[in-house]
């Protein structure tokens, strides 16, 4: 990748004289990206810093896993979902969190088990 017979010494130099820096960051354990869909999870991913003109730019290399979020079940939601589908409460928030939430998806699943 580096232009002709050009060695690592020199381009350091060049870099220094452009303003440029590079860092390896090391001892990296774990990386992780949070969107909206869910978190991409890089585990012992090689990271490297780069600073050009006061912008540093960070740049990972490994492999992600994808998580899904799990969603927030308010208290009151398993309370309803128990009362109206006729089971326990752990029974109700497994079921809500299987359906990301929705109530009358989870009321039917547990009623479907009768």
């Amino acid at each position: 990748m580096l232009p002709g017979n050009v060695n690592p010494r020199q381009m350091k130099a060049m870099m220094k004289k452009l303003g440029m820096s590079v860092e390896q960051i090391e001892d990296v354990k774990e990386i992780v990206i949070k969107t909206a869909k869910g978190n991409y999870i890089f585990s012992g991913a090689e990271v490297t810093a780069m600073t050009m003109q006061g912008v540093t730019t960070y740049q990972i290399v490994g492999e992600p896993r994808f998580e899904e979020p799990v969603p927030e079940i308010p208290v009151d939601d398993v309370v309803m979902v128990a009362s109206q589908a006729g089971v326990a409460e752990d029974a109700a928030k497994a079921a809500l969190v299987a359906t990301r939430g929705d109530i009358a998806e989870a009321i039917l699943r547990l009623s479907k088990h009768d």
